[in-house]
């Protein structure tokens, strides 16, 4: 049986690059991909709790910093599934690319001395955030988007994979 056809909602049609293959405006008038905007809460409400856990137990800023990441991917994510505007897929997708950013300096820096910090490093993830974020915004091409994380998430394998070897 075929999906019916997508009903018009309280955003209006859809402005983004990307569509899901959830149906949309099929449960709520409000929500453009209700199943996906709600299945986001596990992107918002945990790492809530964890930036919450790093602050009072007194742990680095950067394990705070990567909390809050997946606290503004979850949201991003959130406004992106329920308008699939693409102002809003913008703010779901650039903070993916800021996030690893975050988790790659994160895990490079297991293993250094207190009370430093990696300027080289973190100047190259700054400067590689914001070369990507002006090329996408120029290019509006999802697969930029995905090869630009996909490039991030290997690094972040690799370093998982040397720490633990």
């Amino acid at each position: 049986m075929a999906p019916a056809a997508d009903r018009e909602g309280y955003w209006g049609p859809p402005t983004s690059t990307l569509e899901w293959c959830e149906e949309n405006y099929a449960v709520s008038y409000y929500i453009a991909e209700f199943w996906n905007t709600v299945s986001n809460l596990i992107f918002i409400l945990p790492p809530i709790y964890g930036a919450i856990q790093t602050y009072k137990d007194g742990l680095e800023k950067r394990y705070l910093a990567a909390y809050l990441c997946l606290t503004a991917v979850g949201l991003g994510s959130w406004c992106f599934h329920m308008t699939l505007k693409y102002e809003m897929q913008l703010l779901d997708e650039l903070p993916m690319i800021y996030s690893c950013c975050v988790f790659v300096y994160c895990l490079y820096e297991c293993f250094k001395y207190k009370n430093t910090v990696n300027y080289a490093l973190l100047f190259l993830l700054i400067t590689y955030s914001v070369v990507v974020s002006i090329v996408y915004l120029d290019l509006k091409e999802p697969v930029f988007h995905q090869v630009s994380l996909a490039l991030l998430e290997q690094l972040i394998l690799v370093f998982n994979y040397t720490i633990l070897v």
